[in-house]
């Protein structure tokens, strides 16, 4: 039956909630950022749950008809396609992972072969500074001495502001950013993630870090650029001001995780400190702004070929999901984890408590693939503007494929 966009958009932002509801246990709490209409949350949250069936049956009635034009109607239409393929787990459907991810992600993710990671673990070898032991010993010797001692942990936030300046500063030639954004630092302890960037709304935005973990100082760009700018919080404040204030996308405040639009923009945050520190300038300023107070000396690593290789070791995450798919028992996940991502123990099995959280099994594909998506799509003479199109755009994966021959 006909409907207007306005009742289509009631209706997709309904089934978002109601499968969020339905997918309680996730690594950040939710598999759904929204900021749409009170209204809409507050009826699901009084209804009685539906069953999984109506939820497919409510999914094939937004892909029935599609009241938009022909490029919104796409979007759209993955997204409720993602959205079914949850309804459809839900309710039974046990589609192999491939193929799950496929219909959610709106890409191939095929499990990777470990010549990739033999290949990064190469890389990484030249990238740190010589040392005994074997390769993962030697990573784990250059993260606990740029490691933020814990004494000092209440610099943390402040640490962070000024990496919020410097990335913001730097965004700001690519895009114009706001000037009354505030962006705060908040340390979290208890929670199943290493960093998280929350945009609020209202120019307002807050990245949570988890206070339980050590924190390397030699990521402090690579995390603070890809929760912040130009990664998850850039992309929400200035796609609220460019799709729905400017051209009243209501749908971009219903966000969800499961879907195409995830893969990019985790493949931007991945990206994100490569893009606005190209070469070694992120550790340049490091070297000047940080690492001196905390007397961290120079040791001859490569801060941003270990940031790459770490981006390429997400594929092994991605291959650890496709072998917890298949059942295999924890201790070879985490052999897995610990032989090719060069996990700790630790590491390792805070790793597979975050796998076996709601959805991760399937988002954690979008890292690698969404890196690798955009490491080909950014590489062109246009890459500022690219950038901004992420940034300003609803944009699928499909949209970033070559055009064929």
């Amino acid at each position: 039956m006909p409907v207007t966009p306005q009742e289509w958009l009631c209706r997709y932002a309904l089934l978002a909630l109601r499968l969020d509801r339905r997918l309680a246990g996730s690594a950040t709490g939710t598999v759904l950022v929204y900021q749409g209409p009170p209204e809409w949350r507050t009826q699901v949250e009084r209804e009685q749950p539906p069953p999984a069936g109506r939820l497919v049956d409510d999914a094939d009635e937004l892909l029935e008809y599609l009241p938009f034009r022909p490029g919104r109607a796409a979007y759209l239409a993955a997204h409720a396609r993602a959205m079914r393929s949850v309804a459809r787990r839900l309710a039974g459907t046990r589609l192999p992972l491939p193929e799950f991810a496929r219909e959610c992600l709106g890409v191939p993710a095929p499990r990777l072969p470990e010549e990739l990671f033999d290949e990064a673990h190469a890389q990484l070898d030249r990238a740190l500074p010589p040392g005994p032991g074997s390769l993962a010993d030697r990573l784990h010797a250059w993260q606990a001495a740029h490691t933020l001692p814990v004494p000092r942990l209440d610099r943390l936030p402040t640490l962070v502001d000024r990496a919020v300046a410097e990335t913001r500063r730097r965004t700001s030639r690519i895009v114009p950013l706001p000037p009354d954004e505030v962006v705060r630092c908040r340390l979290e302890s208890g929670v199943g993630y290493r960093a998280a960037g929350e945009y609020e709304g209202g120019r307002r935005s807050t990245i949570h870090i988890n206070q339980d973990l050590p924190f390397n100082l030699a990521d402090l760009l690579y995390v603070v650029a890809h929760e912040g700018h130009p990664g998850h919080i850039a992309e929400s404040l200035l796609k609220e001001q460019r799709v729905v204030e400017e051209q009243g996308h209501l749908d971009q405040q219903v966000r969800f995780l499961l879907s195409p639009s995830f893969v990019l923009s985790e493949g931007l945050g991945l990206h994100a400190q490569e893009i606005i520190f190209p070469g070694d300038e992120a550790q340049a300023w490091l070297t000047d702004n940080v690492l001196g107070e905390f007397d961290i000396p120079a040791d001859g690593s490569d801060f941003a070929a270990i940031h790459r290789v770490q981006n390429v070791l997400f594929g092994a995450w991605a291959n650890t999901a496709y072998l917890a798919a298949e059942s295999r028992p924890d201790d070879e996940l985490a052999a897995y984890l610990s032989r090719w991502a060069l996990l700790s123990g630790e590491e390792a099995a805070a790793a597979l408590a975050a796998l076996r959280a709601t959805g991760m099994a399937l988002y954690v594909l979008a890292y690698f693939h969404g890196w690798q998506l955009l490491d080909t799509w950014l590489t062109a003479p246009d890459r500022r503007p690219r950038v901004r199109r992420l940034l300003t755009e609803q944009l699928l994966p499909a949209d970033l494929q070559p055009d064929p021959a």
